[in-house]
């Protein structure tokens, strides 16, 4: 789907009418190319007092192969070691950093705030000078403009092992779409891949909705990634799922997963095929929009059958028969829908709410086994859903964000293949926002 507005506005004359009406500017954003380099230019890298993360950083840059400096007019990132604040006085530390370079950034530029979760801090002045480091991350997002993300990262005391594939996330263009995010890193087990470009090699991946859309993309980058991809959909989406399959060289599935004999029927096919499944990405689901008033009952089980309950299903059995070993992945996909609400989706906005219930209920019950739980949540991506929209709900939808510009179903692709990667043990239990920095939601 086009963006005619953002087309026309990256345009010479749209460049020079939307600057003078004042109206929004969608930059182009920087999306990952296999063989670039993972940030586009030197990190600017500095720390308050005290921080416990610099050196990891340090040596996770140095090995990444990105060149870092104590200051400069043009850099690729910005990345502060928080850790060591633990009273409000210190904040002043930030200002400190970034005043001097808030215009260093170039285009596209990241902006990494490394901090110690609230609950981790043993004095109440420090739990409440971390939490403030919320507000300042958020507000740098939408200050710097010019498609430059901002993140914080809390990784707990004795997780700096576990913050590499964070961090390079965050950096590299894969990260394009994510931004005004707070990422918990914890101490969870960690395998580093031998080639950071292929660190699915070996893993069987599953991809439910996988014929078109977002769960396409994300079939896509896992088998990029080096994972064999089992792409699953209903029969009505056979050919197009058997499209897919052939592209990623994987298993096409032809399944309705609201059956009663679905999750038997994909517990059979796994352990007969593969004999496990290491990363489990729940995306099928489905909208029947109308006000509560107006909603059949039809229309509400309908949604919540395929968006939620079905994927419990799933996962229940794919865990009771031990078919998702030590290491494995469970990633479901939510929306901002399920964070802030929307007027006529009331069935759609619970089960996405329902998604993220999974993610905070399944992720401390699994994490003795070595099993992560984490969820994305697309705001505005450009889709076939979305293109369906009237236009105006598409076009707010679009510019309601720090990019002023709708996502695509590869930026969703991306965070759910760095929540995938065997480095990403230590992330488990979040609800990542693929949002633009959306202004909807928390």
């Amino acid at each position: 789907m086009t963006d005619r507005y953002a087309s026309f506005a990256r345009s010479g004359p749209g460049r020079a009418l939307t600057k003078r009406l004042g109206l929004p500017q969608p930059p182009r954003l920087r999306r990952h190319r296999p063989g670039e380099p993972l940030v586009a230019g030197p990190v600017l890298l500095g720390g308050a007092t005290g921080g416990r993360l610099g050196d990891t950083v340090t040596k996770i840059l140095d090995a990444a192969g990105v060149a870092t400096v104590a200051e400069g007019d043009q850099v690729a990132a910005e990345i502060f070691d928080a850790t060591g604040i633990t009273s409000s006085g210190q904040l002043r530390a930030l200002y400190d950093f970034f005043h001097p370079y808030a215009r260093s950034l170039t285009p596209c530029g990241r902006v990494v705030v490394l901090g110690t979760p609230p609950e981790a801090c043993e004095q109440p002045s420090a739990a409440i000078a971390q939490r403030a480091l919320e507000g300042f991350v958020r507000s740098v997002g939408k200050e710097f403009g010019r498609g430059t993300t901002a993140n914080l990262v809390y990784a707990a005391p004795g997780a700096e092992p576990a913050v590499e594939s964070t961090l390079r996330f965050l950096l590299s263009a894969k990260s394009a779409y994510v931004s005004g995010q707070v990422i918990r890193v914890g101490t969870g087990s960690v395998t580093v891949p031998a080639d950071w470009d292929r660190p699915l090699d070996g893993k069987v991946a599953l991809v439910t909705g996988a014929a078109r859309g977002i769960g396409a993309a994300t079939a896509r980058v896992l088998a990029r990634d080096g994972a064999y991809v089992i792409v699953l959909d209903v029969p009505a989406a056979g050919e197009a799922l058997a499209g897919v399959a052939n592209e990623v060289g994987g298993t096409a599935l032809q399944l309705d997963i609201t059956a009663p004999d679905a999750p038997a029927r994909l517990a059979e096919h796994i352990a007969t095929r593969h004999g496990r499944v290491d990363v489990v990405v729940n995306n099928a689901g489905i909208t029947r929009d109308k006000t509560i008033a107006r909603m059949t009952p039809e229309l509400w089980d309908s949604v919540l059958d395929v968006n939620l309950s079905s994927q419990e299903r799933l996962n229940d059995v794919l865990l009771e028969r031990d078919l998702i070993p030590g290491g494995g992945r469970l990633i479901g996909v939510s929306s901002i829908n399920g964070i802030a609400g929307t007027r006529g989706q009331t069935n759609y906005a619970t089960s996405k709410a329902g998604v993220i219930g999974v993610v905070q209920s399944m992720a401390p019950r699994l994490a003795d086994r070595g099993i992560t739980v984490n969820a994305v949540a697309p705001g505005f991506i450009e889709t076939p859903m979305t293109a369906k929209m009237p236009i105006m709900l598409r076009e707010a939808g679009r510019r309601m964000n720090s990019m002023v510009q709708g996502g695509l179903p590869v930026d969703v692709a991306e965070t759910i293949a760095w929540l995938a990667s065997p480095a990403s043990g230590g992330v488990t239990g979040n609800v990542v926002r693929v949002c633009g920095q959306s202004l909807l939601g928390a």
